[in-house]
């Protein structure tokens, strides 16, 4: 043989020898074993055997051939990347002429004559090679249609060819990724290659899947239905119930399959590398793309002898990520990250266009994947519509605050932090969601679940319309949140408009999990609503039995986004599924979506050219202040909501068209727009002129040309003294000068004055006895229906035409009653009453009397009893009720508070030394332990609800000799000393909360009109709870209906 031969053969003998590894652990310093064997040689007393052989052996070779030398980190990157190349490329061309399985033996080079090539190989050898090729032709099975032991329904032919795929794989020891698109049914493929590896390779396990947490109970019930011949078993839940399967089931192999999770792998990993496992799966597969976590470094310690990838996502375009992948998949071929990134630092080597899309061919033996366009004719694709709505008054104005507060960042003129601007980012978002997700901006306590919950929103407005319409066409209808507060609301939302729903969030139980979907997913359910967060809904859980899909706020990530589509839009689905995207015009939420499809958009332009694309750009500074500055001039512009009052039908109408402009723009965006994240498709038709870029020129230097002018300052005019009493006298007048009605010069009367009934009867009268005398007619209403103006015209004027005038007798009573009422009780007086009575409670009528200076005790008691006997005379006294219960709830807060710090400080006979805090989630890094006791037992002993009471706090923190050296203890402020304050009083009411519950509060205040929330019940409870209080010093007021 030529050395040139001789040397082909030495490199392919490596690749094989490198390729027939069936034992795969990729611990440094791991023992291996020497050569791969076939699957059906395998026996149970080789799964026992010691793996003692050094690594060397993996790659001894021929005498003649020496140890192969591996790349060192030095060199010439390209030639490097060329051999790396050549090395894959002959697996993958192995793989497909099926001779990566030949056990080969040496080749002995006889001594014959120079030029005699008919002796290379003997007729023996020839017969050995012929044989074992027909013996592999045999034993490689692929499928037609679905096989005997998958029950309870047919494989579709797609998902047929996915298996043969993965048998091929199986049969050629090579590890591959499943990354067909959610919803095409990959968990059912891989069940479907265990099925067939115990029932035609005769291989009973074990089998390890490795899933997320939301999966688990998805898996075993597609093992119970596809395949119940496997027996699965779970490995879940505290150390107890993980202990128990572990010694009933795992350690004597009374299982098949093992499924468990990302989490119970860390903490099971002694166990598990323990076994040697037939098979390796890792559902979503994208969670070991980061070599460094925690969890790849686990996996790569567990034994197995095929490994199988399964993801919904494409590959991150990252190429250190995709080495990751191939490093767990074939770690012989791509054991050095440090290499394999070296080799990309020459940005000559980037740019060769061949060489990357060589890379990328290789990938394709090794990479499965299908999009449901192409293979699942049945399941027509999905429509999107972004449906652009306004801001509520209300949300203008807390965009407005939140711009202003920051306007120095905005206009570029402050110190432009990152962290910052993500931080007014958020705020932004939170705004176009809902106000209400700032503390302080609901009205309350009490809150109550009213119109006022839809209104001051426009997403909610609009989702109120859409979801009406839904319900009466019969749809079901998944929505998607990123914030679970958000969640919250539209809790509330389902209950007041009696929707039934299911929720499910970060903090759902697992089994509550399961239990919800299948309700939902239950034939003739009632559920018409399931709310998820984005993050915690939008991997493995099969919603199919829903059409619509609704994504209240995007994911910066729009894959996310996707995966939360496909919840409903799988296999399965009967219906056409529907996406409304929420975008609140002229905010941030328009630069997210834009920035979304940007993202997609150059996904699919780069892999549609066969390269991989690079990292995507993290959010830089400037993109995120253009992100802030969009539209703003226009929330500025005014204060008014810009929510339109268009029905449902037009509303989607024009939607359609929008979201059709918005794709053909970026239809027609080149590649160098799309990296860029711009919108302009001619950068340089407006900065370029005579060769020179004056873009750049506008943007460094002057700041101010980014200048937003913030809404001007209201101007108040100073009204005259007697124009102002003149317009605050007339009281029920109407500003119509024709169809003013005639009035006699009566007494002013008030109503918070009490006067009796009869009085109003006889003002009435005499009233109606001088419109007569006037002979005054009366007009036809404008407000009412002809029908109904007409016939109210007639009765008023019936009461005019009948009216006798006053005798008397009459006239002397009016005067009697007159000086019954209490016509000494000004407005004053009475307002003073009102806040009094909101300030210490109704019942505290001492204190009341002494905040009225003019009037006695005597005069205050007699007063409030009239008060609270005739309340609902009064025009408004459903907003005076509402004062005074809103005080008497917080003084109900404060009196349980001290009770609780009282109970507290009562446990300790030191408490300034011993006193012990629970903080839970609540432990400051800043504050100590000793500075919470320490303002703790001084605001029990200053008084809770004294006045000022912080600021004496603060003068003892600042003479107390222990904090004498402690700067930041003695340089907060008593604002900063409050809210620390309010968070310890709330650890405390929690823990004492049991204490308390059974004292009685002495005088607890009456309320009058409310009445508290159900509470939150199983899956499908329509009644769901209140909101969570925002801080831990918030109210726990329940909700008035």
């Amino acid at each position: 043989m030529s050395d040139m031969d001789d040397g082909e053969y030495k490199e392919e003998k490596e690749i094989i020898q490198d390729e027939e590894e069936p034992i795969q652990d990729d611990k440094q310093g791991e023992d291996q074993p020497e050569e791969a064997m076939e699957v059906d040689d395998i026996k149970e007393e080789e799964d026992e055997k010691d793996y003692d052989e050094p690594d060397s052996a993996r790659c001894s070779t021929s005498a003649a051939g020496g140890s192969p030398k591996k790349p060192g980190p030095g060199g010439d990157p390209l030639q490097r990347f060329e051999k790396l190349l050549q090395k894959t490329e002959n697996i993958s061309h192995l793989l497909t002429t099926g001779g990566i399985d030949a056990k080969k033996k040496p080749i002995v080079h006889k001594n014959s004559a120079e030029g005699d090539h008919r002796h290379r190989m003997t007729e023996k050898e020839e017969d050995e090679e012929l044989l074992q090729q027909a013996k592999q032709s045999d034993s490689l099975l692929t499928f037609d249609k679905s096989p005997y032991y998958i029950k309870n329904g047919e494989m579709r032919d797609y998902q047929i060819r996915g298996l043969n795929w993965l048998i091929q794989l199986q049969q050629k020891n090579i590890n591959g990724i499943l990354a067909d698109e959610m919803g095409l049914g990959k968990t059912l493929q891989t069940i479907s290659v265990l099925g067939f590896m115990k029932h035609f390779k005769h291989m009973n396990g074990p089998f390890l899947i490795i899933v997320p947490k939301s999966t688990l109970n998805n898996w075993m019930n597609e093992f119970k239905k596809w395949c119940p011949s496997i027996s699965a078993c779970c490995l879940i839940g505290d150390q107890e119930a993980r202990n128990q399967v572990i010694n009933e089931t795992i350690l004597p192999g009374n299982f098949e399959a093992l499924v468990t999770s990302y989490e119970m792998v860390l903490k099971t990993t002694n166990m598990l590398k323990k076994i040697v496992w037939k098979y390796l799966v890792i559902d979503e597969a994208h969670r070991i793309k980061n070599e460094k976590s925690k969890l790849s470094e686990m996996v790569r310690l567990i034994k197995s002898k095929h490994r199988l990838l399964i993801t919904g996502t494409p590959l991150q375009n990252n190429l250190h990520e995709l080495w990751a992948l191939l490093n767990f998949l074939l770690p012989d071929q791509f054991g050095s990250a440090e290499a394999f990134d070296d080799m990309f630092t020459d940005d000559g080597l980037l740019g060769n266009e061949d060489l990357v899309k060589r890379l990328h061919k290789v990938l394709q033996p090794f990479l499965l994947r299908r999009i449901k366009a192409d293979v699942e004719k049945t399941l027509l694709p999905k429509k999107e519509l972004k449906i652009y709505v306004g801001m509520s008054k209300m949300q203008r104005e807390w965009y407005t605050k939140i711009l202003l507060k920051d306007i120095d960042v905005v206009n570029g003129a402050g110190k432009v932090e990152k962290a910052r601007l993500m931080n007014i980012l958020m705020h932004l978002r939170k705004c176009t969601n809902h106000p209400y997700l700032f503390d302080g901006a609901e009205p309350g306590p009490p809150f109550t679940t009213d119109e006022h919950l839809i209104e001051n929103s426009g997403k909610m407005l609009l989702l109120d319309k859409l979801l009406k319409r839904l319900k009466e066409q019969g749809s079901r209808v998944l929505i998607f949140s990123q914030m679970s507060r958000m969640l919250d609301m539209l809790e509330d939302y389902c209950w007041f408009r009696n929707y039934k729903y299911c929720r499910l969030d970060g903090q759902t139980p697992h089994e509550d999990r399961q239990e919800m979907i299948d309700a939902y997913n239950a034939p003739d359910s009632e559920l018409f609503v399931f709310m998820l967060t984005t993050r915690a809904g939008g991997l493995g859980i099969n919603l199919a039995t829903a059409d619509i899909v609704i994504i209240y706020d995007s994911d910066w990530n729009p894959q996310v986004d996707l995966q939360a589509m496909d919840r409903a839009h799988r296999i399965g689905q009967k219906k056409q599924v529907h996406v409304f995207r929420f975008v609140t015009e002229n905010t941030v939420d328009e630069r997210i979506i834009e920035r979304a499809e940007m993202k997609l958009r150059l996904d699919s332009v780069v892999i549609q050219q066969g390269r991989l694309a690079e990292a995507q750009k993290t959010l830089g500074k400037d993109d995120m202040l253009q992100m802030i500055r969009h539209g703003a001039n226009k929330v500025f512009a005014g204060k008014d909501s810009t929510v339109t009052d268009e029905d449902i039908e037009s509303i989607l109408s024009k939607a359609e068209e929008k979201t059709k402009e918005l794709n053909e723009k970026l239809g027609n965006l080149g590649e160098s727009s799309l990296r860029n994240f711009t919108l302009d498709t001619e950068p340089e038709s407006v900065y370029q002129f005579e060769g020179e870029d004056y873009r750049a020129k506008q943007k460094a230097p002057n700041p101010i040309g980014y200048w937003i002018e913030p809404p001007k300052r209201e101007r108040r005019a100073n009204y005259q003294v007697d124009a102002y009493f003149r317009e605050a006298m007339r009281q029920g007048q109407t500003d119509t000068k024709s169809t003013k009605a005639p009035r006699p010069n009566l007494p002013k009367v008030y109503d918070f004055q009490f006067y009796p009934k009869r009085l109003f009867e006889l003002f009435d009268r005499e009233i109606y006895a001088y419109r007569k005398m006037q002979k005054w007619k009366v007009p036809l209403s404008t407000d009412l229906e002809r029908k109904e103006a007409e016939k109210a015209q007639k009765e008023e004027q019936k009461k005019i035409d009948d009216a006798e005038p006053l005798t008397e007798e009459e006239k002397e009573e009016m005067q009697e009653l007159l000086q019954e009422g209490y016509k000494d009780w000004s407005r004053r007086e009475f307002q003073q009453f009102i806040k009094a009575s909101e300030k210490y409670g109704r019942n505290d009528l001492e204190n009341i009397a002494k905040d009225i200076e003019t009037k006695t005790f005597e005069q205050v008691k007699e007063y409030a009893a009239v008060f609270w006997d005739r309340l609902e005379d009064l025009t408004d006294h459903e907003r005076y009720l509402s004062q005074i219960e809103k005080g008497e709830q917080r003084i109900q807060k404060r009196q349980m508070v001290k009770l609780a710090l009282d109970a507290k400080v009562a446990k300790y006979k030191a408490p300034q030394h011993q006193l012990r805090l629970m903080y839970g989630g609540n432990r400051c890094k800043n504050f100590t332990e000793e500075e919470d006791r320490f303002l703790l037992c001084h605001l029990h002993e200053f008084g809770f609800d004294k006045e000022n009471v912080y600021d004496e706090v603060r003068q003892a923190i600042r003479s107390a000799p222990q904090f004498r050296f402690d700067w930041f203890i003695r340089s907060r402020t008593a604002a900063e000393i409050q809210r620390r304050c309010n968070i310890l009083i709330s650890m405390v009411e929690k823990e004492m909360a049991d204490q308390i519950s059974e004292m009685k509060i002495s005088e607890q205040p009456a309320t009058k009109g409310t009445r508290g929330r159900k509470p939150k019940g199983a899956a499908g409870d329509t009644k769901g709870t209140k909101r969570k209080p925002d801080t831990p010093a918030s109210t726990k007021a329940k909700r008035v209906k």
